[in-house]
């Protein structure tokens, strides 16, 4: 109604094909995305006094919770759409048609530590996964990443990582990994780093092609699963970084005026900026 406090998912779905009816909202036929996309859903995004959006992609903000922790429900739900997928999960609460019951949590290991990366950190930490471990080539960003719930952080640089990383979970590897940078080292490392029978979340889409290590993943019999957007995950984001289970504040860097947007737009594409997330305030 009018006056409500809301955020949208920002992909606009058409909530009618067999995708949608499923719940995978995320793989409509006819979806757009706003802001952030490939050319072939993009739609503009929202930098406008005015935008109209379809009631079914808007979700309601409760009162207590500030816009500039409101502003991370989207990434937030990606991170927790991932961890769905390692869990059996494909589709999220806003669209489960029955209440679904993961099986046990193990251990995790995250390679890259940008937004999306501690994010999915605190997401299976606040799931209930026993052990997460962060890798990251910054290593103040691996710093955060143990104070947001992993129990350990190696630099991506160190030799033997995956190794390393197979003994620091009794030998055979973690029973999960999730890549969120999306390129060829990483994802190699992120195969490598699980046990036989183990899988592989897939989150980063940096590059579009990458070398392979094809016979580690037959070889050792693992799961590899694409994680795209979110489909469903909406009123969960809300609710954790509503209850504080996912912390938002230590990753944004900046709230500025809207009038500052294109300066910070343009410090955003500068090498080493070491910005997170930017909120622009009317």
């Amino acid at each position: 109604s009018i006056g409500e406090r809301v955020t949208f998912d920002s992909t606009e779905y058409c909530g009618a094909c067999e995708k949608c009816n499923a719940g995978y909202i995320n793989l409509c036929a006819n979806r757009k995305v706003l802001g952030v996309s490939c050319g072939d859903y993009r739609r503009h995004g929202c930098f406008a006094e005015k935008v109209v959006l379809p009631t079914r992609i808007l979700y309601r903000i409760p009162d207590t919770l500030p816009y500039e922790k409101a502003a991370f429900a989207e990434p937030v739900a990606i991170a927790l759409h991932a961890v769905n997928l390692a869990e059996g999960i494909e589709v999220g609460e806003a669209f489960a048609p029955i209440p679904q019951i993961p099986p046990p949590r193990g251990s995790a290991v995250v390679v890259g530590a940008g937004l999306i990366g501690r994010l999915v950190i605190q997401a299976l930490k606040a799931r209930g996964w026993e052990r997460v471990v962060a890798i990251d080539l910054d290593d103040a960003r691996l710093e955060l990443s143990k104070k947001l719930g992993a129990e350990a952080a190696f630099n991506a640089k160190t030799e033997g990582l995956a190794a390393i990383l197979r003994a620091h979970f009794g030998g055979d590897g973690a029973d999960a990994s999730f890549e969120v940078v999306g390129a060829g080292q990483p994802i190699d490392l992120a195969i490598r780093s699980v046990r036989k029978g183990g899988q592989v979340v897939l989150v980063g889409n940096l590059q579009p092609n990458t070398p392979f290590p094809l016979q580690e993943v037959v070889t050792r019999q693992l799961t590899l699963k694409g994680s795209c957007s979110c489909a469903g995950e909406y009123p969960e984001a809300i609710r954790r970084i509503e209850d504080g289970s996912i912390q938002v504040l230590p990753l944004l860097s900046v709230t500025a005026p809207l009038g500052e947007g294109a300066e910070w737009f343009h410090k955003a594409t500068q090498p080493g900026n070491g910005l997170l997330k930017v909120v622009l305030k009317s």
